[in-house]
Parts: C-alpha cells; structure tokens; sequence
C-alpha cells in the first residue's frame, strides 16, 4: 500500500465497517481538538496542534490508537480493559469504541501539548 496523501486516501483502502469505526475516532477528535490539524504521520492519521496530538489507525481485528506514553499513563485505569502497550491501546472492532474516553484522552492530550507550547 502507498503512504495515502490523507485521511480520505487511508479509509478509502478499508471495507466499510472499518471506515465506520475510522470515522467515528475522527469525528471525536475533531470534535473535541478542532483547531487541531489532520495529517498522515508514519502512515496513519494522526492529528497535530502544537506538536503531535494521536494517532489512529485499522489493523487486521482491532483499531490501534496512539496518544503517546503520557495518554496511556493518565488513563491507565480505564485503558486496563483494552490490550494496551507504553503509547497505544487496542480497542477491538467486536466492542464499541469508547469515544467518551477518547474524548477525555484527546483534551488531555491538548492541555498538555499546550503547556508544552508555551
């Protein structure tokens, strides 16, 4: 597969169950960062504001999200139901995506690039 030009290009290669899940994390993290910037960084989307914010991504029987070593930290407790590594966690496609904690993920995630920034 070719390094996609952008989010649209990444979905575009997925069946459509896959892009309704892909979908989904997007719209959280747009919703929640909307001044962030979408980008395709180590070939997965990702989103940028002051410096890398998450990254998403479809695997073969699981979405991998990547809000970094201190994203996982601070969520550790609810992350614990998921496999989950130092920077990723695993939300498998037969369960609902908990976008909630998505959502408190990726404003965490903000305040602390933001405090970074200044």
């Amino acid at each position: 597969m070719t390094k996609p030009k952008d989010i649209d290009e990444y979905m575009a290669n997925y069946p459509e169950e896959i892009q309704h899940l892909l979908l989904q994390v997007r719209a959280t993290v747009k919703k929640t960062a909307p001044a962030a910037k979408e980008v395709i960084s180590y070939g997965m989307p990702a989103f940028k504001l002051n410096g890398m914010l998450v990254w998403f991504a479809a695997h073969s029987k699981h979405i991998g999200f990547y809000p970094g070593a201190s994203g996982i930290e601070a969520f550790k407790e609810e992350l614990s139901i998921y496999k989950n590594a130092k920077g990723s966690v695993q939300f498998p496609f037969d369960k609902p995506l908990p976008l909630a904690l998505i959502t408190k993920i990726v404003k965490f995630r903000e305040t602390e690039n933001m405090q970074k920034a200044k």
